[in-house]
């Protein structure tokens, strides 16, 4: 027997998504959003997507510096995840409310990328569209880096324990290879 989902909540069907940090910056200001709604779109050139409603900080941020990075936390960063999803940069410092340490990035401008993270893409914005209540933001990678006991031309899962989201509050993490 199958269930009639509500369409605000069909997303859900097919977005366990996992939790992504999206650092931005522009000047002297820089923010950190969470996100699950994010995916690879290309190989050449490297390209992937993210989408976030056109009223957050961090799109005002990336209009402005023309870039952002793709920070992938562990569940070890679970805490902090969480409060940089439910606080606006527009009125805290998210890296100093989390103790979140903003590290230089490899070939961005301003934005920075987070130390604790397992993983980082550095993006320049590539194309952006307005679709619906959101904009789809096209990121070119142009850097990526990973930390070597948790990647290897992929995810150690059992040792980095990603983070989904599976809506509202409700999150997993991925803990065990299935190989078929």
């Amino acid at each position: 027997m199958k269930i009639e989902v509500p369409l605000d909540k069909a997303n859900r069907l097919i977005n366990s998504g996992q939790v992504i940090l999206v650092t931005s910056a522009y000047e002297k200001k820089a923010n950190i959003i969470t996100l699950a709604w994010n995916m690879p779109i290309s190989h050449k050139p490297p390209l992937m997507a993210i989408s976030l409603a056109k009223k957050r900080f961090s799109y005002d941020l990336i209009k402005k510096s023309g870039e952002f990075a793709v920070n992938i936390p562990t569940a070890e960063l679970f805490d902090e995840m969480y409060y940089c999803g439910r606080n606006s940069g527009r009125d805290v410092d998210k890296f100093k409310e989390t103790d979140l340490t903003a590290q230089k990035a490899n070939k961005l401008k301003y934005t920075p990328l987070i130390k604790e993270c397992a993983g980082h893409l550095e993006c320049r914005l590539y194309f952006e569209k307005e679709a619906g209540d959101h904009v789809l933001i096209l990121g070119e990678i142009i850097h990526a880096s990973a930390e070597k006991d948790l990647f290897d031309v992929k995810w150690k899962v059992e040792k980095a324990r990603l983070i989904y989201h599976l809506g509202d509050n409700v999150f997993t993490t991925s803990d065990k290879e299935i190989i078929a």
